[in-house]
């Protein structure tokens, strides 16, 4: 669709333009951490253009990376954020979509290990799966603590509270060629204030991937399964009709090609211009996937063009 508009990759656009994108899309796929929000405070304008989407009957999807909360929280979250016509129905976690990759992809008959959070574990007890529950004695190791049976997955996570000896365990559990090794997503770190970074998923899972000597099938974005999972819930899903709106070139941007999506980078989260561009500008075609078709500052840049929209209408 990209070519259409006569862009090439990684074109930063306004006004008119993206009032054309806005009624060549049907679908909008958005990131929530740096797109619609940092932290507990919405960026200026995203809940506007979300709620004006969603009233002009645009479909609208949420999908992010973080497996830390359910998707409850998350329309909580939303609605104290401002967005108030956000649905349950429109949010893809990959702790929701790993959920539903055990229930009714592998089908899995047998305890799930996690290395995660709290909110992981509730996507998987809501979605039915069983979960190796920890009681260790705080002064357990690897050559004492008692191995769960009937382990089929492992499923790598966010996890603040991660110990050695819950590393040891999953490495113990993936020996069997029969147990699955799976990972929410492949985040590599996340941006904090003062220029701090949180260690992500990524990071947890590599740790295992050594230990273990396997490769993790990984779940959330860029993977296409998150893609799967909406379009088997919204139906008449046209790639064609869709946009992927995100902050991260691995991760958004790649998703977005991997599934066939135009892309829209919008700076206000972890990737810059500059990184894109020197994606278009590589050698490595690989490289290219990560290139956005569109960029904008920022999601409130959509703001003009719903009002021309409006003035067309009237």
């Amino acid at each position: 669709m990209a070519g259409a508009f006569g862009f090439k990759g990684c074109q930063k656009i306004r006004g008119p333009q993206i009032r054309n994108l806005l009624e060549a899309k049907d679908f909008f796929l958005f990131d929530c951490d740096g797109v619609i929000w940092h932290g507990e405070k919405a960026i200026s304008g995203a809940a506007k253009v979300v709620n004006s989407l969603i009233r002009q009957g645009k479909n609208v999807v949420f999908v992010t990376n973080n497996c830390t909360r359910p998707r409850e929280n998350y329309v909580h979250k939303f609605y104290r954020l401002g967005f108030t016509d956000v649905m349950l129905e429109q949010i893809f976690s990959s702790s929701y979509c790993s959920a539903l990759y055990l229930r009714d992809v592998v089908k899995v008959r047998g305890q799930v290990f996690v290395i995660g959070c709290d909110g992981l574990r509730r996507e998987l007890q809501e979605a039915g799966i069983p979960c190796v529950e920890e009681a260790d004695d705080p002064d357990a190791t690897i050559y004492d603590c008692a191995l769960a049976p009937d382990v089929k997955a492992v499923l790598v996570g966010h996890d603040d509270k991660l110990t050695f000896l819950k590393l040891a365990k999953a490495s113990c559990y993936l020996r069997d060629p029969d147990c699955l090794f799976l990972a929410t997503d492949n985040d590599p770190w996340h941006p904090l204030s003062g220029g701090r970074i949180l260690p992500g998923s990524g990071s947890l899972t590599a740790a295992l991937e050594v230990a273990s000597g396997r490769k993790a099938t990984v779940i959330g974005k860029p993977s296409r399964f998150m893609f799967e999972c909406i379009s088997s819930q919204f139906r008449g899903v046209d790639p064609a009709q869709c946009l992927m709106v995100g902050d991260r070139l691995e991760t958004d941007m790649l998703f977005g090609s991997n599934c066939g999506l135009d892309t829209m980078l919008t700076l206000t989260g972890v990737s810059q211009i500059e990184e894109a561009q020197e994606y278009r500008n590589s050698e490595l075609t690989t490289n290219h996937s990560l290139v956005p078709d569109y960029v904008v500052d920022t999601i409130a840049d959509f703001l003009p063009a719903f009002e021309e929209l409006d003035e067309q209408s009237n």
